[in-house]
């Protein structure tokens, strides 16, 4: 494993746990997606199916399942813990117009036509689109808290870490994943607008705010 993929890792990590944090310290989920968070969800449950049929290493194991487990427990913190907090009017993006074409495109692009492979590909496309309700939600409200920039930050961090890491694979492996790479581009190209707002505006102590 190189070093941008592992750092890769321990960003998405990081803005995993600094999402919990924020929502446990604060009692509260105002100003985020709960769709977001339920894509996010249904991305690691159909990528990791994988865990009960192969095993890699301890390291890809034990990551996997944080990823599966904290993406639950923040949807459980969202929709039961503290429900009453949850801003649903402004969380109204409508995952539909996301879920079926992403589903419809991994049926007919893919690396091999088998269940497995197909919710792979899945996970791989939505992935890229999955923060889009939580954009969108920044976009409606007008701004968004501190804390939740900076899970965002290392949300986009993480996808670009691995950019660099599938070409450094590609370089030095000779390792070319077309539908993973495609995908990290389209994510990473949506986080562009927000990265340039966070160091011009969150690392200078502002508010975040986005155009409605």
């Amino acid at each position: 494993m190189n070093i941008f993929r592992l750092t890769g890792d321990l960003s998405h990590l990081a803005a995993i746990i600094i999402l919990l944090l924020k929502i446990w310290k604060t009692r509260s989920c105002a100003g985020i997606s709960g769709k977001s968070q339920i894509l996010f969800a249904l991305v690691f449950t159909t990528r990791y199916l994988d865990l009960l049929t192969s095993f890699i290493s301890l390291y890809n194991t034990t990551m996997k399942i944080i990823y599966i487990g904290c993406a639950y427990a923040t949807v459980y913190l969202i929709y039961v813990k503290f429900k009453a907090t949850y801003d649903g009017n402004h969380d109204t993006f409508r995952v539909e117009f996301l879920v079926v074409p992403v589903g419809g495109l991994a049926f007919l692009v893919n690396h091999d036509f088998s269940p497995l492979e197909i919710l792979w590909t899945f996970s791989i496309y939505l992935e890229s689109v999955s923060i889009l309700p939580q954009l969108f939600m920044i976009s409606k409200t007008g701004e968004a808290e501190t804390i939740t920039t900076h899970y965002l930050f290392f949300l986009g961090l993480y996808r670009a870490l691995y950019l660099i890491n599938w070409i450094w694979r590609f370089y030095f492996e000779g390792f070319f994943d077309m539908i993973a790479i495609v995908a990290g581009v389209v994510q990473t190209i949506l986080y562009c607008d927000f990265f340039y707002l966070y160091v011009t505006k969150v690392l200078k102590g502002k508010k975040l705010s986005l155009p409605a």
